[in-house]
């Protein structure tokens, strides 16, 4: 009895002694938490203004600059909305009238990675763009559905467009932003580089009115889900060509990581069950055949055997993606491994072997990423758990301490010595420091719960936005999902395609009869004549109906981009009558077209080969090539004389609309998908209904 009574001593000792080893968080200790982030932010922020700019990133350890990603001062935009986000209105005012001041177009000649590019830089211009108004800043009739930023935002998207035009939709990993796909360019790109796009693209589809956009970023997202393996897992790199995997190692991390992480935010946004339903059957396979004790493993996609039993720092976001579906117990256990890492070393190492509990030879930096952060900020809004106010500490410190330099923030060479590397990537400003903020600011118009919100009047009428449920994207830039609804009404429209191949068939007559001499035609001139006035009288007619338009939109459709009931009825009637009037031949042309097929041929008029034509081989352009002159071999050598087909979008999405390579989700009608229980900061109004809590799920 004695021994039982000292062991429970021993073992209340010990609770006791937890108890009291965690910090108790006051009000006023998660301020000033706050305002030492602020600083951070102002310190780095500062110091790329001073030393950086207008190059793309800083280099914290030479206090100069270096252009990274596309020569297009890419920390300024990445961190325009956390200066909204933070409050600090003049700031942001001021570097919007820099950036469009300089950047007028992005129409360089510089090649550039498309998923890089999207995050980053269409990311961040969205998310500018609909944070602008409560900055201050004149806005032009009809945002959010019209501005500068907006229109910025969608001459890159426009660029990056061209990616997708492969046989598959699924995109090219680098693109020229002047002349579209560079030659020669690899056709393997990696998972995430295809599955990354829904969040801002439709984004973009939703405020423009253009169905483009989330049209080819849906495509892509069904090729990945239509190319997954018999066991239902996706590899790492894929051939945008051919469909075929060339690196067959599944996990959640690296080159696959936000193609799951979108799977749920395009869901929760754009509010498309399929998305959700997606995740969920990826979530049972990853759970099978990936996960070993709350740690995740990277395994063969055909039949799930271990390949590499590690962990790596960018998995550090799935525990964020679970709480965002409500299974923020099983994140939790998931945030104390990841944490315990960081405790380990002071940081995380890119890449950590479980074998051995230690850092990788190969891969032992830490660039400063924000995934281990992200995920405590969501889950310390679900839970409210302050063991993850003293996980958001520790980072904070020890970033502090081993990080800081004079000129900003350098990326930890080393964790196991703290080295510094001279490079302070862009998403420390645009993702960590944002996190880290959001964590000690509960009070932050971000989390409103949807007990607040805003009137603005738009072209459709008023619009109640800023209700809360913001969704971030991958570089941590916020989309308010209530202003996507602002810029569409249920509008009966004709196809603008449609229309403007009619006209072009009707110009074609009218040149053809210029060309025509024979008297006889005139006839047939009066007819084709009354005819083209029947039909434009009948579309006028139609399009007299109010109908969908911006200044940026070029197709009309329903508030889910799809063409309206009614109007394909009425697109298929102007086809009939087109194909009635074309395909009338009077017996005349008939026996016409006899008469000139029998006609005979002379020797002189055709000259035909007696043998198979034989193209030349490689090696034998190649000699015929070295025998021009220099002058003509440097003119044939470059790239720009030759021709290349260029990607036109409406008839990329035209091409997707008729080819319908990939089936249609059976769930994409199941909103309840949609209805899991939430943290509260998602709490919104959507057009499936409420994100629940937990209780009035349960009860």
């Amino acid at each position: 009895m004695k021994h039982l009574s000292l062991a429970f001593v021993l073992i209340l000792c010990c609770v006791c002694e937890t108890c009291h080893s965690l910090r108790e968080y006051k009000k006023e200790d998660i301020i000033k938490l706050r305002e030492e982030v602020r600083d951070m932010f102002q310190h780095a922020y500062d110091s790329y203004l001073q030393y950086a700019y207008p190059y793309d990133e800083l280099r914290p350890l030479s206090c100069d600059g270096v252009d990274t990603w596309g020569s297009y001062s890419l920390t300024l935009i990445d961190a325009l909305d956390m200066l909204v986000i933070m409050g600090n209105y003049t700031e942001f005012n001021r570097v919007v009238d820099i950036v469009l001041q300089k950047q007028k177009n992005f129409d360089t000649d510089i090649n550039v990675s498309v998923f890089e590019t999207n995050i980053r830089i269409v990311g961040g211009l969205l998310s500018a763009h609909l944070l602008s108004y409560k900055s201050g800043m004149k806005l032009e009739p009809g945002w959010p559905c019209n501005g500068p930023l907006l229109r910025l935002a969608e001459d890159v998207a426009q660029r990056l467009i061209s990616a997708f035009d492969t046989t598959t939709g699924m995109p090219y990993g680098t693109i020229n932003l002047k002349s579209g796909v560079p030659p020669g360019e690899t056709s393997v790109t990696c998972t995430a580089g295809v599955g990354t796009f829904i969040v801002e693209f439709g984004t973009l589809s939703r405020l423009t009115g253009d169905p483009l956009y989330e049209e080819v970023a849906y495509n892509a997202l069904k090729a990945l889900y239509h190319h997954r393996s018999p066991i239902g897992l996706v590899g790492n790199h894929i051939d945008v060509m051919t469909g075929r995997w060339t690196a067959h190692d599944s996990g959640i991390g690296g080159g696959v990581d936000s193609y799951f992480e979108y799977l749920v935010k395009g869901a929760i946004l754009l509010e498309r069950p399929e998305l959700m339903s997606m995740f969920m059957e990826s979530r049972k396979v990853i759970d099978k055949y990936l996960k070993k004790d709350d740690w995740y493993v990277w395994a063969t996609m055909l039949r799930g055997q271990l390949t590499l039993p590690i962990f790596q720092s960018l998995e550090s976001y799935w525990p964020g993606v679970l709480s965002l579906i409500g299974e923020s117990d099983t994140a939790m256990r998931l945030i104390h491994n990841y944490h315990s890492v960081w405790k380990q070393y002071g940081f995380t190492p890119e890449v950590y072997h479980l074998g051995t509990g230690e850092a990788s030879t190969s891969r032992e930096s830490y660039p400063l990423r924000p995934e281990l952060i992200e995920s405590i900020m969501y889950l310390y809004r679900d839970t409210r758990d302050p063991i993850l106010l003293q996980m958001g500490e520790d980072i904070l410190r020890s970033i502090q301490h081993s990080a800081w330099t004079p000129c900003g923030y350098a990326t930890i060479k080393d964790v196991r010595d703290h080295r510094k590397e001279d490079r302070m990537e862009s998403f420390f400003l645009a993702e960590t420091t944002k996190y880290l903020y959001l964590l000690f600011d509960p009070d932050n118009f971000i989390h409103n719960p949807g007990i607040l919100g805003r009137i603005v009047n738009t072209p459709n009428g008023e619009c109640v936005v800023d209700v809360g449920g913001y969704v971030f994207n991958t570089e941590a830039h916020p989309i308010d999902p209530s202003m996507l609804f602002c810029c569409h009404e249920a509008s009966k429209g004709v196809n603008i395609s449609e229309v403007h191949r009619i006209y072009e068939i009707l110009e074609e007559e009218d040149n053809i009869h210029l060309q025509t001499l024979d008297a006889e035609n005139d006839n047939k001139t009066t007819a084709k004549k009354d005819f083209r006035e029947h039909l434009m009288e009948k579309i006028e007619k139609h399009e007299s109906a109010s109908q969908i338009r911006t200044e940026s939109t070029t197709s009309y459709l329903n508030i889910d981009g799809t063409e309206r009931g009614e109007e394909d009825k009425f697109s298929s009637d102007i086809k009939e009558e087109l194909s009635s009037y074309y395909n009338a031949s009077d017996d005349t042309e008939k026996e016409k077209g006899v008469e000139e097929s029998n006609k005979r041929v002379d020797v002189d008029d055709l000259i035909v080969s007696q043998q198979d034509f034989m193209p030349p081989s490689a090696r034998q352009v190649k000699e015929s090539i070295n025998l021009l002159p220099k002058v003509i071999q440097d003119f044939l050598n470059m790239d720009a004389w030759r021709s290349k087909t260029k990607c036109e979008p409406q008839r990329l999405l035209e091409r997707i609309r008729r080819e319908k390579r990939y089936p249609d989700h059976p769930d994409a009608d199941k909103y309840s998908l949609l209805l899991t229980p939430a943290p509260s900061f998602l709490q919104r109004i959507s057009l499936a209904g409420e994100f629940l809590y937990k209780e009035q799920l349960h009860g």
